[in-house]
């Protein structure tokens, strides 16, 4: 089979998971992310039952798109990272180093196979220590498959855009630290890019919730306390505008302490 009908029998595939019409345009937008490689693997993800259909692009980042799906028994977040588009510069700090993927090859594929594999496993360690993230469902090559965190495939509000009444903004915040802490204790992760925009709010009771957790890095890494400083310094720098005045020095050893 030469290589245009392999192309062609992909394109299939892919018309297959785009069973809802009215989301092909926007999947049509995000044609970077679907390369042959990744369009057969989504089609083997979809014989295996995980997927049942594809929606529309929920986000779009620096290194990865987040598309909607349809699960057997619930929503889905797939979540892709792009292999031909990506840089992936800042990469050596979060991986390279961290004793879990020691013998990865310094090569972007293989470098963003692993960090699919280590938001994967972050994920599970989060989730088994009490902190509230996507549950991770699948992974595999660049593809991540999780916990849709939304309802009636709109994604909740991140931090950023989420107005907290009066009350309710201590209740957050201390739910965040606690996150840290438990993320630190009990899972030996800090988060290392934590900030109002990697925290969803779920509306029904405003518990935050952790995602992008892909560069999160286990107390073996030489920056962990490094980054756990800077997490609390954006946590709080964002919540300075409901007049939370905490310390960075006080939580850094509040979160550490036995």
């Amino acid at each position: 089979m030469d290589q245009e009908e392999k192309i062609r029998r992909i394109d299939s595939s892919r018309d297959r998971l785009r069973s809802k019409e009215k989301d092909s345009e926007r999947l049509k937008v995000e044609e970077n992310v679907f390369d042959v490689s990744t369009l057969k693997l989504l089609y083997t993800i979809s014989n295996k039952g995980i997927i049942r259909a594809m929606g529309g692009s929920i986000s779009t980042g620096k290194e990865a798109n987040v598309f909607y799906a349809e699960g057997q028994e619930k929503e889905l977040a797939v979540k892709i990272y792009r292999i031909t588009s990506s840089t992936f510069r800042a990469m050596d700090a979060y991986i390279l180093k961290d004793p879990r993927f020691t013998n990865i090859r310094n090569n972007k594929r293989d470098l963003i196979f692993a960090w699919t594999r280590k938001e994967f496993q972050n994920l599970k360690r989060a989730k088994s220590a009490g902190v509230r993230v996507p549950e991770p469902i699948f992974a595999e090559k660049n593809i991540l498959i999780m916990e849709f965190m939304g309802k009636k495939e709109r994604p909740y509000s991140s931090l950023k855009n989420t107005l907290l009444e009066n009350g309710e903004q201590k209740l957050v915040f201390d739910t965040i630290v606690e996150y840290m802490r438990l993320l630190y204790k009990e899972a030996n992760l800090v988060h290392a890019d934590l900030s109002e925009y990697n925290i969803l709010i779920d509306p029904n009771n405003l518990a935050p919730i952790f995602i992008d957790m892909g560069q999160s890095v286990t107390l073996g890494h030489p920056n962990a306390r490094e980054f756990l400083y800077r997490d609390i310094q954006n946590i709080l720098r964002f919540f300075r505008r409901y007049g939370i005045k905490d310390k960075p020095e006080e939580l850094f050893e509040k979160i550490q302490a036995e």
